[in-house]
């Protein structure tokens, strides 16, 4: 059975697609897709209904401190999946935070998805910050779409607009401008954190 519900660190992941709009050089996927020994490779992607049962059995195993959009790919490449399941949780009183490259809006050009984001309910938002400028953004994440650094920046104010709690995040590595990428997230207001590279093996994740 593919992976599409999984705890850690207290909280329920919800792997909902592997495609994406980027091809970061640091993405788990490249190192066989697997997270907190969960394989996240779906032959299909699971439909509102699938997620929601996989949702509810798990929470009889017990609470979560909160429940994430993450997985393999991006989730906003399934925009009306997260819209609705964080309309189920809001109504559940149940935190919600979505955990993104910040394409979504590129994604969804016919959406103005922060802000259908903020009125379904979502508490968090944790999107890619990658760099410090575009291009060593280009060359690390090689996004789909030309205009990708400045979306990043854009969608990450929208969602602070909008009230959702907003970070920015990215990876230790030695072409980023870490200070300066700091000052990003303080300028506009979001938080802001460092993972570390992940190798091949390990169980550690953007999470």
């Amino acid at each position: 059975m593919q992976t599409i519900v999984y705890r850690a660190k207290g909280n329920i992941y919800l792997n909902i697609t592997n495609r994406c709009s980027a091809g970061c050089t640091y993405c788990v996927a490249r190192l066989g897709g697997r997270v907190f020994g969960y394989d996240l490779r779906l032959t299909e992607e699971p439909p509102v209904e699938e997620i929601l049962r996989e949702l509810e059995l798990e929470f009889l195993e017990g609470p979560a401190n909160e429940v994430v959009f993450v997985g393999l790919g991006e989730p906003t490449m399934r925009l009306d999946v997260v819209l609705a399941v964080t309309e189920w949780l809001k109504l559940r009183r149940i935190s919600s935070r979505l955990d993104t490259n910040g394409h979504g809006q590129l994604i969804n050009p016919g959406h103005e998805v922060a802000a259908e984001l903020a009125a379904a309910g979502l508490d968090a938002v944790s999107i890619s910050l990658v760099a410090h400028n575009t291009e060593v953004y280009n060359q690390i994440c090689r996004p789909v779409f030309s205009k990708a650094f400045r979306a990043v920046l854009k969608f990450a104010e929208d969602c602070i607009k909008e009230g959702i709690r907003t970070e920015l995040t990215l990876v230790e590595l030695p072409e980023v401008d870490i200070e300066a990428c700091r000052s990003i997230a303080e300028r506009m207001g979001a938080g802001f954190r460092v993972r570390p590279l992940i190798s091949a093996g390990s169980e550690e994740v953007r999470h």
